[in-house]
């Protein structure tokens, strides 16, 4: 047949390419085709300044954001106690008090 590498995760010999990536169809891991960073490619969110951010630290707002949707503001310096990093373009989850459950942007935010 092909001579396409098999799933690193499930070992499955049905992968296929899809631009400069590998993707298995069984559990869609997908992997580039250099194999540069294959298991260990972990994305790193910064702050602001540089600083790296983990799960459960505390930032401080540097702007005034605008709540989407309603009248409300997060003023600057409001501090967000264990934050939560996820995937996607606002890639902090926290709750912030008096506002409730918010995504924020790491743009926007500085380690404390």
């Amino acid at each position: 047949m092909s001579d396409l590498p098999h799933c690193p995760q499930c070992a499955s010999e049905y992968t296929y390419e899809d631009g400069a990536m590998f993707v298995c169809p069984e559990c869609g891991h997908e992997w580039s085709k250099d194999g540069s960073g294959e298991e260990n490619e972990e994305k790193v969110i910064k702050d602001s300044n540089g600083n790296v951010l983990e799960t459960g630290d505390t930032v401080s707002v540097i702007k005034d954001l605008k709540v989407k949707g309603s009248s409300l503001v997060v003023k600057v310096g409001t501090k967000v106690k264990n934050i939560r990093l996820v995937d996607g373009d606002h890639d902090i989850d926290c709750k912030i008090d008096g506002i409730g459950a918010m995504k924020l942007k790491s743009q926007f935010v500085k380690k404390v």
